[in-house]
């Protein structure tokens, strides 16, 4: 990687992880805390206190993914963040649960992942931009680990406010990262004949790219309704949970590194992609027949990360080789939103299907998608190398 790669991988990952700290860190402590709040002991309303995020960012990516298209990405990135803050102080004030949910509704309209990944996949060349894209998959995992890890102690120092408001202060904090620390985009970048259409995001081959990220976070979301529950049964405290969760993480980062430098070096992402979606497969299976087993949940745990931290550095990179230049901010926008829709309804129905039918419906329902994204995976087309088009335009 250049200098210049290295220095926006890097600023933009720390963009990336302070932004998702700031999200991950209400997530342990949230629920308990809402019965504090005026309205806050209906735990329907404390569901949509959480989700209200999410949906508020499907309905959003795609118009800041244009927007960024039309206008350049360091003014729509400034704006979400600034937004992003206004809703976490917002929350930070609340003492009911129905201004919580006006917070979290709020800090879900900065919604500038898509953007973010655009301006990350501008500032790279097409051989490193895998690379970059596991930088800030890693980032995002480390943020949730250290969520894990800090977020109690940090709940008995400074309350829930204090958290809402640090949230605040990391999203201000990452709007000084960006103006002083992230490299320009290209000038091109931006002097496209036209902007971005939803028609130029919808291509087949990103279309199987889209149903891939909803059901990673379907099932990540799904899973982690019931997975808490489970550990505890196998005789692991909720407050020591971290403990499995860390150590799992810290090993997948490390296993992930191998399957991603072989895909971008080799150009053989189909490969490495059905095998993670496969392994992904297997973590659900393994979990609708484990019950509460700590061991086979360590490892099947262990098995989850490493597919998510892989499929989590590959599938943006897919995105944006795939998606025309002129319209990447669009595609990652479209992107985007079936990701969060599906962290949206992962929670929802994983909820609903546990309640009704138990945990192995839940986790059987993820391996049936998990099978659906494979056979589209199995069909997919490598994208070609910027070098071999041009030649072949020459």
């Amino acid at each position: 990687m250049s200098p210049t790669e290295l220095r926006a991988g890097a600023s933009l990952a720390a963009v990336f992880g302070l932004r998702m700290l700031g999200l991950f860190l209400i997530l342990p402590v949230f629920a308990v805390h809402a019965a504090r709040y005026a309205g806050g002991d209906d735990l329907t309303l404390v569901g949509i206190a959480l989700g209200a995020y999410g949906l508020t960012q499907a309905i959003l990516q795609i118009p800041f993914g244009m927007a960024s298209d039309r206008w350049g990405r360091k003014p729509v990135i400034h704006t979400g963040l600034v937004i992003f803050a206004a809703g976490s102080f917002l929350a930070a004030a609340a003492d009911d649960i129905w201004t919580a949910i006006a917070g979290r509704s709020l800090q879900g309209a900065g919604a500038i992942s898509s953007v973010v990944v655009a301006l990350a996949a501008d500032l790279t060349s097409e051989g490193q931009r895998t690379k970059v894209m596991a930088m800030i998959g890693s980032m995002i995992g480390a943020s949730f680990a250290l969520s894990l890890v800090a977020a109690p102690a940090l709940y008995r120092s400074i309350g829930m406010a204090g958290l809402f408001a640090l949230i605040g202060a990391l999203s201000l904090a990452a709007i000084w990262l960006v103006a002083a620390l992230v490299p320009d985009a290209p000038p091109r970048v931006h002097a496209a004949p036209r902007p971005g259409s939803l028609a130029d995001a919808l291509q087949p081959e990103l279309l199987r790219l889209n149903f891939g990220i909803f059901t990673l976070h379907l099932a990540q979301m799904a899973m982690f309704v019931v997975l808490p529950t489970l550990i505890v049964e196998a005789g692991l405290a909720l407050a020591a949970h971290w403990k499995l969760y860390l150590p799992a993480l810290l090993v997948s980062f490390a296993i992930m590194l191998p399957p991603i430098l072989y895909a971008d070096r080799r150009n053989r992402p189909r490969p490495v992609l059905v095998g993670s979606v496969a392994l992904l497969l297997v973590v659900q299976a393994g979990l609708a027949l484990s019950g509460a087993h700590l061991g086979a949940l360590a490892v099947l745990l262990l098995a989850f990360f490493v597919a998510f931290n892989v499929l989590e550095a590959l599938l943006p990179s897919l995105v944006s080789r795939i998606a025309p230049a002129h319209a990447r901010g669009a595609a990652i926008g479209v992107y985007n939103t079936t990701q969060t829709l599906g962290l949206f309804f992962g929670g929802l129905a994983g909820g609903w299907v546990a309640k009704h039918w138990g945990n192995a419906a839940l986790f059987g329902g993820c391996a049936a998608f998990s099978v659906a994204w494979l056979v589209l995976a199995a069909g997919m087309r490598a994208p070609a190398r910027i070098g071999a088009v041009n030649r072949a335009r020459g």
